[in-house]
C-alpha cells in the first residue's frame, strides 16, 4: 500500500513548487497553537504563521465553535439578491474599524481576488463617469496575487515572466529608500500630473513577497497625498499587512492619507477559511448606481460571503477585542527590537528591519538578494532539524508567528537562527 507522500507525489501539484528537484513534503497530521505535528512524532513552530495567514494559533477553540455553530444554520447560500446575517455582521464590524469614508464590502475569495475587484472597481468606475482613465501606478517589488489583473500591477519577471506578454500596462517607481526619496516622489508627480491615471496600487509599508521590505509612513503619505492631488483613487492591499501585523490593526492606521479602497484576507479569517473583502469608498460606490445594468460590478464567486467563512471572519474580530490579543502583539513587537540589535553583532547580516510583529533580515550573498538564493534551501534544512518552519525568502530570513506565541518559544525561534549564523 501506497504511502501518503507517494500518494501526494503521483497527484499533487504543490504552489510555488518545482518538482523535478523539489525534497518531498512534510506530512503534518496535527496543528495545535504555534505548533505543527508531522506524521513521525516531530513538532515545529510555525515560525511565518503558515504564509502569514495565522492570527491567533491553530485550533483555537473560539473559532472551531463559530464554525460549527454556523454550519448548524447556514452552511452556503448564493449571494446575489440573498443576504445573511453573518456577512451583514463582518461588514458592519469591518467598517467600524475603518476611516469612515470606507464604507462598502465587496466579499471574495482570497487575496489575490480581493485586489483584482479593487483594480475591476476603479476601472470602472472612471468608465461609469464617462473619463478614460486606465493608468495604475505601483511599486516595483510588488507582490498583489497571482490572477492576471493582481499580476500585471506586480513585479515583472520572476514568477511572471511566462504571462507578461498578457499584461496590462502599468507604470512603477523604485522601491523607495533614504536616498530616492525626492527622486520617486518627483517621478510620481510628474506621472500624475498628466490626469491620465486612473490609481495608485501598494502594499502600505510592507512588502512581503519581495522579501519583507519595510518603508516608511512619510514616504507613503507624501506619495499618496499626491494622489489624492491629481485625483488618483489610492488602493491599500492590506492582504499581508492587516489584522495586527504592523503592531496596529491595519497599516493605514499608521497613516495620515487614507485610501480609497483597502484588500483584506489572510488574517481575515484567522487563518482558517478561504474569504477576501474588498472595501470602497461611499464615492466609489455611487458611480455605480444607475438605471442601466451593465453600470453595476457585474462580478461574483461562487463562495461569496460563505456564512461559515463570515462567521470564522466575526470570531476572529472577537478574539481582536481582547486586550490579551494586543498585548501579545506588543510582546511580539518587543522581542523582535531586542532580537534586532543582537543581530546587529553578525557581520554576514545586513538590512534588519522590523515592523510589528514581522522581522526580517538578509544574510549576505554574492548573488544579492534573490528569491532564488541557495541561502534558502540551507536554511530551511536547518531550522527544520531544529523544530521549526520557516520558509525563508531566498536570502531573507523572517520572524511573523502567530499571536499566540510564548516568550520561551519565541527564544528557540531566535537561538535556531543565532545557531544557524554562527555556522562556518
Amino acid at each position: 500500500m501506497r504511502s501518503l507522500i507517494e500518494k501526494d507525489k503521483a497527484h499533487i501539484w504543490h504552489p510555488f513548487t518545482q518538482h523535478h528537484t523539489a525534497i518531498d513534503p512534510i506530512e503534518i497530521v496535527k496543528a495545535e497553537g504555534v505548533y505543527l505535528f508531522d506524521a513521525q512524532g516531530n513538532k515545529y513552530i510555525d515560525a511565518n504563521s503558515s504564509w502569514w495567514v495565522n492570527t491567533h494559533g491553530h485550533g483555537h477553540p473560539h473559532i472551531g465553535e463559530a464554525i460549527v455553530n454556523q454550519f448548524k444554520t447556514i452552511d452556503h447560500i448564493v449571494f446575489a439578491g440573498v443576504t445573511h446575517s453573518k456577512a451583514v455582521e463582518l461588514a458592519e464590524r469591518t467598517v467600524a474599524l475603518l476611516p469612515e469614508h470606507l464604507t462598502k464590502v465587496f466579499f471574495s475569495d482570497n487575496g489575490s481576488t480581493a485586489v483584482e475587484v479593487a483594480l475591476k472597481m476603479i476601472v470602472q468606475y472612471w468608465f461609469n463617469k464617462g473619463e478614460n482613465k486606465t493608468r495604475f501606478l505601483a511599486m516595483h517589488g510588488a507582490y498583489h496575487g497571482d490572477t492576471f489583473g493582481a499580476m500585471s500591477v506586480g513585479q515583472r519577471g520572476y514568477f511572471n515572466a511566462p504571462f507578461e506578454g498578457l499584461f496590462f500596462d502599468v507604470d512603477y517607481i523604485d522601491f523607495p529608500s533614504k536616498s530616492n526619496t525626492e527622486q520617486l516622489l518627483g517621478r510620481a508627480e510628474d506621472l500624475f500630473a498628466s490626469r491620465e491615471f486612473a490609481g495608485l496600487i501598494v502594499e502600505p509599508l510592507v512588502q512581503g513577497a519581495a522579501g519583507m521590505r519595510m518603508y516608511s509612513v512619510d514616504f507613503l503619505d507624501r506619495l499618496t497625498s499626491l494622489a489624492k492631488k491629481y485625483d488618483v483613487r489610492i488602493i491599500f492591499d492590506e492582504v499581508m499587512t492587516g489584522y495586527g501585523r504592523t503592531g496596529k490593526m491595519f497599516s493605514l492606521d499608521h497613516c495620515s492619507v487614507k485610501p480609497d479602497i483597502i484588500a483584506l484576507s489572510k488574517g481575515l479569517t484567522a487563518g482558517v477559511m478561504a474569504l477576501g473583502l474588498t472595501v470602497a469608498s461611499e464615492e466609489i460606490y455611487a458611480a455605480f448606481l444607475a438605471d442601466e445594468t451593465t453600470k453595476a460590478l457585474l462580478h461574483g464567486h461562487s463562495f461569496t460571503a460563505n456564512p461559515i467563512a463570515c462567521a470564522v471572519a466575526c470570531a476572529n474580530l472577537d478574539l481582536f477585542e481582547q486586550p490579551l490579543t494586543w498585548t501579545s502583539i506588543d510582546s511580539i513587537c518587543e522581542w523582535n527590537n531586542a532580537f534586532s540589535e543582537e543581530l546587529a553583532n553578525f557581520d554576514c547580516v545586513v538590512n534588519i528591519r522590523q515592523q510589528g510583529t514581522i522581522l526580517a533580515f538578509e544574510i549576505q550573498s554574492e548573488k544579492g538578494n534573490s528569491y532564488f538564493s541557495q541561502i534558502k534551501e540551507k536554511a530551511y534544512e536547518h531550522f527544520m532539524s531544529d523544530g521549526i518552519l520557516i520558509r525563508p525568502l531566498g536570502n531573507v530570513i523572517f520572524i511573523n508567528p502567530p499571536y499566540c506565541i510564548k516568550q520561551e518559544e519565541y527564544q528557540k525561534i531566535q537561538n535556531s537562527i543565532l545557531r544557524f549564523l554562527a555556522k562556518p
